[in-house]
């Protein structure tokens, strides 16, 4: 460590305490989501899970918002983790793109958390309001990274700016060149068009399989999903020139 930088301040007691006892809310709350569903969420309940009053609860969560948006940003977090665990591990097809692996990292945690998952994708909680460019935002926005990447890994700039899709109408195209550098901005609006749609025939597969709309497949889900997968991959990736 060089000697003009100052060494790291371990944490006191008290905030060792602290993490821990949101620690076991959150995962309390997760719990209760599990079993009743997101609507049913309250921090009475909570508490009284806990063994401790709505009081207690309050001074590490003054209201139930702030414990939703606790609970949304680390179901983004843990979702995130899931996908890129699923893009990091070995497979017995070396030839698999990244981005199916991606894909199907996301739907395997989805179906396997799928109280958490709804209380992200699921009918928005009454009253609930997730704080603009808050914790939430930046959760999410670090996986749809993830996918970027292994959609568009390779490709320049240009190529992507060349990309060939339906022709975009000025007022999107606008948008869409207007959005952050920290979001979508950084993609020409040809790719973000692309990424996007993309993301939404990935979900939308995730989230009939979640709700139980592809039941007729029987065991042979997550094969259609490869499937799928691959395909959209081999789309995504043919609508953008190689620049020979």
């Amino acid at each position: 460590m060089p000697a003009d930088e100052p060494a790291a301040v371990p944490p006191t007691l008290r905030q060792r305490r602290r993490a821990t006892a949101t620690r076991e809310i959150l995962d309390t709350a997760e719990a209760h989501i599990a079993e009743h569903g997101a609507a049913a969420l309250s921090l009475r309940a909570v508490a009284r899970s806990l063994g401790m009053t709505v009081q207690a609860l309050y001074h590490y969560f003054p209201s139930r918002d702030d414990l939703v948006t606790a609970l949304v940003t680390k179901a983004y977090d843990d979702l995130a983790d899931a996908v890129r665990a699923a893009v990091d591990a070995e497979t017995d097809d070396p030839a698999l793109p990244r981005l199916v692996a991606a894909a199907e990292g996301y739907r395997h945690w989805a179906i396997t958390h799928r109280e958490r998952f709804q209380l992200l994708y699921g009918t928005p909680l009454r009253y609930y309001t997730a704080p603009v460019e808050g914790p939430t935002t930046r959760a999410m926005r670090r996986m749809s990274a993830i996918f970027e990447r292994e959609l568009f890994d390779g490709f320049t700039a240009a190529q992507l700016a060349a990309a060939d899709t339906p022709a975009l109408s000025a007022p999107l195209r606008g948008h869409l060149a207007q959005l952050p550098p920290s979001g979508l901005g950084g993609l020409p609006p040809p790719a973000t068009a692309l990424l996007m749609s993309a993301w939404g025939h990935m979900h939308g597969l995730v989230v009939l399989e979640v709700f139980g709309h592809t039941s007729f497949l029987g065991d042979h889900q997550a094969e259609i999903f490869r499937m799928a997968m691959r395909t959209l991959f081999e789309d995504v990736r043919g609508r953008i020139p190689t620049g020979k």
